[in-house]
């Protein structure tokens, strides 16, 4: 077992059976002689490390069969340009909700190959932050598409909703809550998810693709920009990141060993309750600048009512293995992230420290 629980937003903790297997694996794949990184991208021994992949991604996502999926090198921060450069098209208008620092920066890359209406962001009453119900967003009727992050990392703002949004197809950034929770995914144009916070390590990026939105993207696209591109070639349009694509497999895997994303949701489910219940119940100490309708469920933010304590709190955490609590460089504060893979047993021992640090602090 780990001495350790890892708390970071990303890259974060990977399942301990999963790593034990990659390391069992690493230097001889299933009697090859060789490590599974060393195989070539178009063999049949990848390519069927491949297809069970996206087999087990459809089955734990119950993705419709007119939805391609894609792995995709460079980060779900290359579908920052990759969305509108393939969905733009004659429209050149799209419809972006700022909710934070990651749709912030999906914002200022599109606006480098169209227009941007930003529908609604980020609101706050009685210092806390929420966003709007959708009665009060200022959607274009004939947008490309509508983007947004259903969770936010570095503030901890999730949306529990899905927007509606009629014939204009919706893009959603699900890299750090996707496989969290059931969702539908006939309700999305796209989704798209980096791997390193619940499918595995950093490298890969998941992209799940409505088949009537795969077009000519505008005419100065990188080839590799192409989802037209990358869907004809089923990823393997250029060497793929294999290894991580690997990792994701095995991570899927395991997910489905564990009852698959109903099952694991109800896990999620308590770990957040557990922690914030034990925020609200030190009010007086602990301070979540969130909304209850819009906390993260992935990503629990809070800050200490005596900011100097913040240092003291992470260092004593740390001695209780309790790692990587330190809030992004731009919020401060503490967060927990508790993906998929943190285990209920390391919220418990966070949630029990937190207890026994009012106790000596408060």
């Amino acid at each position: 077992m780990r001495k350790v629980y890892n708390f970071n937003a990303g890259p974060a903790m990977v399942p301990e059976e999963v790593l034990k297997q990659a390391q069992a694996e690493m230097l001889d794949w299933q009697g090859t002689g060789m490590s599974i990184m060393e195989l070539g991208h178009r063999g049949h021994e990848f390519k069927e490390v491949a297809e069970q992949a996206e087999a087990d991604l459809r089955e734990l996502m119950e993705i419709p069969k007119n939805y391609h999926v894609l792995f995709l090198a460079g980060g779900a921060t290359t579908q920052f340009a990759m969305v509108p450069l393939n969905l733009f098209g004659e429209k050149k208008v799209a419809d972006y909700i700022e909710t934070g620092v990651w749709s912030k920066k999906a914002v200022a890359e599109a606006k480098r190959y169209g227009t941007v209406n930003i529908a609604a962001h980020t609101e706050h009453r009685n210092h806390l932050a929420y966003v709007p119900t959708q009665e009060h967003w200022s959607l274009t009727k004939e947008a490309a598409y509508v983007h947004y992050t259903p969770n936010e990392t570095i503030d901890g703002i999730e949306f529990h909703w899905v927007p509606q949004t009629g014939d204009v197809p919706l893009v959603a950034d699900m890299t750090s809550n996707i496989l969290s929770s059931p969702i539908n995914v006939s309700d999305y144009g796209i989704i798209y998810a980096g791997a390193q916070k619940n499918v595995g390590q950093a490298g890969v990026t998941i992209v799940i693709l409505r088949e009537d939105l795969i077009k000519d993207p505008l005419p100065y696209t990188p080839t590799l920009y192409s989802y037209k591109t990358q869907t004809e070639h089923h990823s393997f349009y250029n060497t793929p990141p294999t290894y991580s694509w690997y990792i994701a497999g095995l991570v899927l895997a395991w997910l489905k060993r564990q009852g698959g994303v109903k099952a694991i949701y109800e896990v999620n489910q308590r770990k957040a309750k557990k922690l914030y219940a034990m925020i609200n119940q030190h009010k007086d100490f602990y301070l979540c600048r969130v909304e209850p309708d819009y906390r993260s469920m992935e990503n629990v933010m809070f800050y200490l009512h005596d900011e100097k304590l913040t240092p003291l709190f992470l260092e004593g955490a740390e001695r209780q293995g309790l790692m990587n609590l330190r809030g992004h460089r731009v919020s401060g504060g503490v967060r927990a992230s508790i993906y998929n893979a943190v285990p209920e047993e390391g919220v418990d021992l966070l949630v029990n420290f937190m207890a026994d640090f009012v106790k000596r602090n408060g």
